[in-house]
This record gives C-alpha cells, sequence and structure tokens, in this order.
C-alpha cells in the first residue's frame, strides 16, 4: 500500500477511508453491539424508583424505591414477569435472596440490598447476565430450574406429553439445536440414542455451530416425562456420554478423597480427627464417581463391607473399613448432579490404642527429659566443683578505701554501685561460703540482723538484713569460675543521692543539645541517634510505596524525642489524633492523619535510650494497586516464589497460589479479606508435610504472605 508523506494533502478517497473506519471503531450500546446482552437501562422499574447515577454504567442500574427488601423482591418478580422475563433459579441455588430471569436468549440478575440505617427502603440492582447454552421455556411452565452454562432445564410443562414433545422439537431446531443420529453421534463411541423410557421420551441433541448464541459445545439428553396430573417433566442436561467415564482426583478434605470436577464441597475435621465428614456435588454420572470412590479408596487399604441402609435421597450406600476406621459412603442423584456423602469414624479399639501410644509416648518423654536433666544437673555440679578448687576459701578482709554502704571484701572485681537506686554488684576470687561468712560477720557487727533464709548451698546463698526500718537483699551465686554477689535495698541507698522532698526523681537523662532533623531522611528522624533503619513495601509495577517505616534509637529522653516528633510532623502537614493517644514516661503512641494517609508513632525506652517505630501508609497507592482492605477488616495477599503450586488454608479457606503468583510476571496473587485477629495458617507444598504458622491482623491492615523457594512462608505488612 502506497504511504503518504508527513505534512501532504490526503486524497479524498483516504479521508472517506478513514471516516469508515472511524465510525466502525465508534462506542455503542451494549444492545446495539450484542443483542444475547440486555439494555438494562430500558427495563422497567419499581414506582417511586430513584436511580443512582453517581457512578454510571452501561451495563448496570442501581435504584432505590421505599420499601423493604422482602417487598421490592416480590414486586420486582411481578414486574419483569409481566414484561415477559420468565424467573428460575439455579441448581443447588435455590434459597438465592437474588433474583434470576430470562427471555429468549438473554439473561437478566437482580439483587437486593437494604440502604443503611433504613429498613423502609432498599437498593435494587439491574444486572445483564449472558445464556452461553441457550434452550427454550415452555410457555407456563412452572418449577423452573437453569443454569445457562452447561445447560441444564428442570421444569414441569402445562401440556401433555406429545405437545411437549412437539414444543422441544421445533423450538430446539429454531435455536440452532440439531438432533443426534447414529452418523452425528460416531465421536462419541458409548453413545446410546437408542434408549427408550417407560411412560415418557427422550432424544439427544448437539450444537454444531458456535457463534454468539451459543458458546457451549457438549450434546444434551431431552427427557420428557408423563406426569399423572396430564402435565409433563422435562429434564436437559449434558449427555452422560459426553462427561468424564474416569474422574480424576482432586485435593482431599479432612483427609478424605474427592473427585475432580465438583460444583461444591465442604468438610469437618481433619485427617487426624476422630470423626470426619466430606460432601460433594460431583458433576458426573453416579457410575463413575462409584468407580471412583472404589478405586482410591481400595488404594488407601479401604475395604467393602456391604451395604447401609439408604436415606432420603441415597441410590448407594456402602458400608467399608480400614484398620482404623470404619465409615459410610453415600451417593444420589439431584439436578444433574452426584451427590457425595462420605463419614469416616475412628474404631474404639483403635482410639484406646492411639491412647495407649499417647500414654506411653508421654512417659517416656517425661522419662527421658528427667534423665537428661538429671544428667545435666550432674554435669553443672561436677563442673562447678572443678571450678570451685579455683576459689580460696580462706574469708577475705574488708577493703579499706571502700565507699559503699555496705563492707566490700578484699576480692571484690568489677564493683557497680548506684546509691540512688540503692543497688550493688561485683564478682569475686573467694568462695560461696567464705562470702557470705564476710557479711554475716560484718553486718552482724554493725547491728544488722540476718532474717532466715532457706537458701545456703555450697554453690548459691540469700541472706537478708535489717536494721532500723532499712533492708538489705543480697545473694552470692557461683558463675563459673568467679562468685557474684548482688544486693539491693534501702540500706544501700545514700543521702547524697536521695532526692529531695517533693521532687521527681529524674531516670532519663538531660539532651545534651536540642535534637536536629536528620535533611537526608525520608522520614523525620534526629542527627543525634545510635541507630535508623528505614523500609519500604510496594508491588512490582508500582512507583509509590504503600507503606513507609522508619525505626531508631536515640540517646534522649522520651520527652524530648516526643516533642521532636510533634514539631517536625507538623511542619510537613500531619495531623496529630487525640483519640486513643498513649504517652507516659516509659512509652507513647500517637495516631496521625498525613497527606498520603494514616500513620502512626510509637515510642518506647530500651538500653537508656528511645525508641522509635514511625510507620506512614499510602492510600491512593494502595487503592490503585487493589490491596486496600475493606472498612474494619484486613487484607490478605498471597505470592508464591517456588516452582510448584502451594495450597495455604486460613479462616477455613483454602487457596491455590500457582508457582511465579505475586512475582515480576504475574504481580497479582490470591487475595483474601479477614476480620482483625489472630490465625493460624497452614501451608502445603507437594511432597512436603504441611507447616502451621501464626498471624496477628488488625483492621486497616494488608499482609503479604510470600513462599519462598524454599517453602519458607515470609510475612510482610505491605500497609
Amino acid at each position: 500500500m502506497p504511504m503518504i508523506r508527513r505534512g501532504a494533502q490526503a486524497p479524498a478517497r483516504w479521508l472517506l477511508l478513514a471516516c469508515v473506519l472511524a465510525m466502525a471503531s465508534a462506542p455503542h450500546p451494549a444492545s446495539a453491539a450484542d443483542e444475547g446482552i440486555v439494555d438494562v437501562h430500558t427495563l422497567p422499574r419499581l414506582d417511586g424508583a430513584v436511580e443512582d447515577t453517581s457512578r454510571p454504567d452501561t451495563y448496570r442500574v442501581t435504584y432505590t424505591v421505599p420499601t423493604g427488601v422482602a417487598a421490592a423482591a416480590e414486586a420486582t418478580k411481578k414486574l419483569l414477569s409481566a414484561d415477559g422475563w420468565v424467573p428460575y433459579v439455579y441448581p443447588l441455588d435455590e434459597k438465592s435472596a437474588a433474583l434470576t430471569f430470562k427471555k429468549g436468549r438473554q439473561g437478566l440478575r437482580v439483587s437486593f440490598t437494604q440502604e443503611r440505617g433504613r429498613p423502609d427502603q432498599s437498593a435494587v440492582f439491574y444486572t445483564p447476565n449472558r445464556i452461553y447454552a441457550n434452550v427454550p421455556f415452555p410457555d407456563g411452565a412452572t418449577d423452573l430450574v437453569f443454569d445457562e452454562t452447561r445447560p441444564y432445564l428442570g421444569c414441569i410443562a402445562p401440556g401433555a406429553l406429545d405437545a411437549t414433545s412437539e414444543f422441544f422439537a421445533k423450538e430446539m431446531a429454531a435455536i440452532g439445536w440439531r438432533k443426534l443420529t447414529p452418523a452425528t453421534a460416531a465421536r462419541w463411541p458409548n453413545a446410546d440414542l437408542g434408549e427408550t423410557i417407560p411412560n415418557g421420551v427422550r432424544a439427544f441433541y448437539d450444537h454444531p455451530d458456535r457463534d454468539a448464541t451459543h458458546l457451549y459445545q457438549k450434546p444434551v439428553m431431552l427427557t420428557l416425562m408423563r406426569r399423572d396430573d396430564g402435565r409433563t417433566h422435562v429434564e436437559i442436561r449434558v449427555a452422560p456420554f459426553a462427561l468424564p467415564q474416569e474422574l480424576e482426583a482432586d485435593d482431599d478434605m479432612a483427609g478424605l478423597p474427592r473427585p475432580k470436577p465438583t460444583k461444591s464441597a465442604r468438610s469437618l475435621g481433619s485427617a487426624s480427627s476422630d470423626k470426619r465428614e466430606m460432601s460433594a456435588s460431583a458433576m458426573a454420572e453416579l457410575a463413575a464417581v462409584l468407580a471412583f470412590y472404589r478405586r482410591e479408596l481400595a488404594a488407601r487399604g479401604w475395604q467393602e463391607d456391604g451395604s447401609a441402609p439408604l436415606a432420603p435421597g441415597d441410590e448407594v450406600a456402602i458400608r467399608i473399613s480400614s484398620a482404623e476406621e470404619t465409615a459410610v459412603l453415600r451417593l444420589g442423584r439431584k439436578y444433574d448432579f452426584t451427590m457425595i456423602s462420605l463419614t469416616a469414624q475412628v474404631k474404639d479399639s483403635a482410639l484406646a490404642a492411639r491412647a495407649k501410644a499417647k500414654k506411653e509416648a508421654d512417659e517416656k518423654f517425661l522419662g527421658d527429659a528427667l534423665g537428661a536433666a538429671q544428667q545435666l544437673i550432674a554435669a553443672d555440679e561436677a563442673r562447678r566443683k572443678a571450678q570451685a578448687t579455683s576459689l580460696s576459701d580462706a574469708p577475705p578482709n574488708a577493703r579499706a578505701d571502700n565507699k559503699t554502704p555496705v563492707p566490700l571484701p578484699e576480692t571484690a572485681e568489677g564493683v557497680t554501685f548506684e546509691g540512688g537506686g540503692g543497688r550493688l554488684e561485683f564478682s569475686s576470687t573467694s568462695t560461696v561460703k567464705a562470702l557470705s561468712t564476710f557479711y554475716r560477720t560484718t553486718l552482724k557487727s554493725s547491728g544488722w540482723k540476718e532474717q532466715p533464709s532457706v537458701i545456703n548451698q555450697p554453690n548459691m546463698a540469700v541472706m537478708t538484713f535489717s536494721r532500723g526500718g532499712k533492708s538489705i537483699s543480697m545473694t552470692v551465686m557461683q558463675m563459673g569460675p568467679k562468685v557474684n554477689v548482688r544486693a539491693n535495698g534501702s540500706g544501700l541507698v545514700t543521702e547524697a543521692a536521695k532526692p529531695a522532698p517533693g521532687a521527681e526523681v529524674e531516670v532519663q537523662a538531660k539532651s545534651s543539645e536540642p535534637l536536629k532533623p536528620d535533611p537526608d531522611s525520608q522520614l523525620p528522624v534526629p542527627t543525634q541517634r545510635s541507630s535508623k533503619s528505614f523500609a519500604t513495601t510496594k508491588m512490582p509495577g508500582n512507583e509509590a510505596p504503600f507503606r513507609r517505616e522508619l525505626t531508631a534509637s536515640i540517646p534522649a529522653p522520651l520527652g524530648d524525642v516526643l516533642a521532636f516528633y510533634r514539631a517536625e510532623l507538623s511542619r510537613l502537614g500531619w495531623q496529630e489524633k487525640t483519640d486513643g493517644a498513649t504517652v507516659s514516661a516509659e512509652r507513647a503512641q500517637i495516631d496521625f492523619t498525613s497527606p498520603q494517609g494514616p500513620a502512626v508513632l510509637k515510642l518506647g525506652r530500651a538500653k537508656g535510650e528511645t525508641t522509635v517505630n514511625l510507620a506512614q501508609k499510602n492510600s491512593d497507592a494502595a487503592a490503585k494497586a487493589d490491596i486496600m482492605p475493606k472498612a474494619g477488616q484486613a487484607r490478605l495477599m498471597l505470592g508464591n516464589m517456588g516452582s510448584s503450586e502451594a495450597s495455604l488454608t486460613i479462616n477455613k479457606q483454602t487457596v491455590k497460589i500457582v508457582a511465579g503468583a505475586g512475582g515480576p510476571q504475574s504481580p497479582k496473587g490470591p487475595m483474601l479479606d479477614l476480620p482483625p485477629g489472630k490465625y493460624q495458617y497452614a501451608l502445603r507444598l507437594p511432597g512436603r508435610p504441611a507447616r502451621t504458622e501464626a498471624l496477628t491482623v488488625a483492621a486497616g491492615e494488608a499482609w503479604g504472605l510470600l513462599v519462598g523457594p524454599s517453602g519458607d512462608v515470609l510475612p510482610l505488612q505491605m500497609y
């Protein structure tokens, strides 16, 4: 095709082509572009409806009405039925509060919510629902159960068997279904088209053309049964010969096998529970499900023990057992599902054996622990005796240059005395016995009276003395090759160190100079600091961090550090929240509102310094990355840097995490919303035992759990 150089005038035919292309690419209403999608803006609404136009949406309508939810739902059902929409329910979801309708090849879902704090007002939502596999509904049919994805249809037609058969023969052909013949069904070797049923008829159809009107490809089976009241029971479902004949195993539930695929499944207990249950609805024929369980249970050492009494809905009930358990497998049919119930109970003999084994294991553990403790005590005693040979048992003399309120032996080393707190500590090469005798003798001669003590051993002695309303407690203990002496009490407080009456004791030293901000730090921190660290959290592809956190240790009183941060954060436009703030001499916690989002400052005391933890969240960045937790909840994001799929169970939910999820090639992994609290979670990897850890989350937080290449889990607060 010839090219037009830049700046040249385009011929008229090129301008015409450009106009045609522009018209072809211009957006059109959904109803005009796709006849399978209803234009919900044209549907009738209840009287008094007020549309919510705050968020215009081509494919959704929201309006409010001055009635309660139950009344609004009933009125909407009547309104849309009068407009030609036929209501139906989904298989196994008959009690859903939402309404579903079909009109020709278009579908519609209607849901309802109560307006916040207004039980007399309801919000109504219209949403189109694509019919992927369309089948005709008989006029006037009742008890309609339909799934537009498989398809499945169950209903009662008002007409007689012959009239209903003619209706489906005509209407199925009209929407593209083709009645199967031996020639057209040859691709399914086990297809039996000649099967007859008493008091009814059966036919098979396929839909050879995949187009906008029909996206489902498997053949279906139409069954019509004559009823005693003259009406006809109708069922359309996927033809049995088109379903899997040999089922694969899905992940176990409660340690019990489960086939694939299932529509729904639940379990109680675990693989180690005394009683465990598993129930599911399998999208397969009963014979295939029964074959699956016979195969899987036999492979696990279970054997059949005959039939069990049938319960309502059962078609098969089998007793099975293993070396330690008995179980009952029940199978039945509902709609186009095979309903599964498998309950296992540990035998009484196995429970007794488990209890005995546990008792023996506990006794062995305690015996081993006691033996190990006795060996350690004996070894420690031998070590102490060996070390004691280097200590002197000779009575020590008192130091002449002593400045403490009590005498010091001449063998004292590394003396530390705090007169204000009344504390004394030193080490010595004299034995415990020699030092105990030294203090009992010298303090008694100074008028101190010793209180009785039960601890007076060769390697440790505890003594308490009193005189004139004052007291001294002293511990003498052999610590390796030397003896450590610690003493405290009011008898060791010196007059010079006592505070004046009514004055407060200054525990934290004053700052030598005002705290100055570091101009190079992204979050405020004084230049006078002994340590500092700064961290940010963000996801691949996001430039702005979701959370910034600074930790530091400042050699200054907590009050000075708090004043520094209040001043610096105020300069940055941060506003302090008074609600929930706690400030004391040893700790402080204050919430702030910053221009980027919520923040919190936490101060504490450790090793004579003030510790700082300052965390700031970026609400806009979190919202854009879709990690913002819902109000009152926490969000959990899962990632997997390993080479194999992992599964994580938390809060009774099991989530599969594919390899690479949450990494550079797949930034978004699975997400969960959780109420605040402490959760146990279990991680499972192929060929490895489950790993159980705990995680505590608070409202408004977002956490990441990242599975590493080695199978370790790294928790990281993202927001």
